[in-house]
C-alpha cells in the first residue's frame, strides 16, 4: 500500500510539474508576441508617414499632392527662361574655348526690337546661365545695329521698368548688368531718355543704385 501510494504521488507530482512547466511556456509565449506588436507599433508610428497621418500640416489640406512647394525643382521658370526655351530668342548660344558668343538666326537688323529688346532687358535680371549671357549679351548686340536709335526711342517706357528692376536688384552682378545696359542705351538713344530719368531714379533706388557703386567698379574693372 505504501509503495502504491508513493508511486500515486509521484505521478501527481509528475502531472502538476509538467502542466506547469505549459503555463510557464504559454506566458512566455504571450509575453514575446505582446513585446513583437508593442515594437511593431512603435516603428510604424515612429515613421514619418504614419507621424504625417497622426499630425497633418495645415499645409496638408490646401496642397495635398504639394512636395517642398519652395524647392528649387518646384518653382516654375522665369518669363525670359521660358521664352528663351520656346525658340522666342532668336538666337544661340556657342561656346568657345575663351568666351561665348550669339548666332543669330537672321541678321539682328531685320528683327524687330519690339518685344525683342524688351524681353531681352527683363532677361537681365536672371541669375542662372545661359539666360545671363544670352540677354547680356543680345541687348548689347541689337543696340549696335544701324537704325538702332529709331527702334529704341518708341521703347523706352517699357525699357525703363526693366532697367530699373535690374538696378535695384539683391544680386550685385544683375545690378552690374542693369547699369551696363543703361549706359549703351543712353549713347543709342542720347537726350531722349532724360524725360525717363524721373522714373528711372527715383529716391529708393538711388539710394540702392549709390550703396552699389562700389562693387559695380571692382566687377568691371
Amino acid at each position: 500500500m505504501q509503495k502504491s501510494e508513493c508511486h500515486g504521488g509521484v505521478h501527481m507530482r509528475n502531472r502538476k510539474a509538467g502542466s506547469c512547466d505549459q503555463r510557464t511556456s504559454s506566458s512566455i509565449q504571450i509575453k514575446h508576441r505582446t513585446t513583437v506588436q508593442k515594437s511593431n507599433s512603435s516603428s510604424s508610428t515612429s515613421s514619418p508617414e504614419t507621424a504625417r497621418k497622426l499630425h497633418p500640416r495645415p499645409s496638408d489640406k490646401l496642397n495635398p499632392k504639394t512636395i517642398n512647394p519652395f524647392g528649387e525643382q518646384s518653382r516654375a521658370p522665369s518669363a525670359f527662361a521660358a521664352i528663351y526655351s520656346k525658340g522666342g530668342i532668336p538666337c544661340r548660344l556657342v561656346h568657345g574655348s575663351v568666351k561665348h558668343r550669339l548666332q543669330w538666326e537672321c541678321p539682328p537688323e531685320n528683327l524687330p526690337f519690339d518685344p525683342l529688346l524688351i524681353t531681352l532687358a527683363e532677361g537681365l535680371r536672371e541669375t542662372k546661365h545661359p539666360y545671363t549671357f544670352v540677354s547680356k549679351e543680345g541687348f548689347r548686340e541689337l543696340l549696335l545695329i544701324q537704325g538702332a536709335p529709331e527702334k529704341a526711342v518708341p521703347l523706352l517706357p517699357r525699357l525703363i521698368p526693366a532697367l530699373k528692376a535690374a538696378l535695384v536688384h539683391l544680386d550685385d552682378e544683375v545690378f552690374a548688368r542693369g547699369l551696363n545696359a543703361l549706359v549703351q542705351l543712353s549713347v543709342v538713344v542720347g537726350p531722349s531718355l532724360n524725360d525717363h530719368l524721373k522714373h528711372l531714379l527715383t529716391s529708393g533706388s538711388l539710394i540702392i543704385i549709390k550703396s552699389k557703386i562700389p562693387t559695380y567698379c571692382s566687377i568691371c574693372c
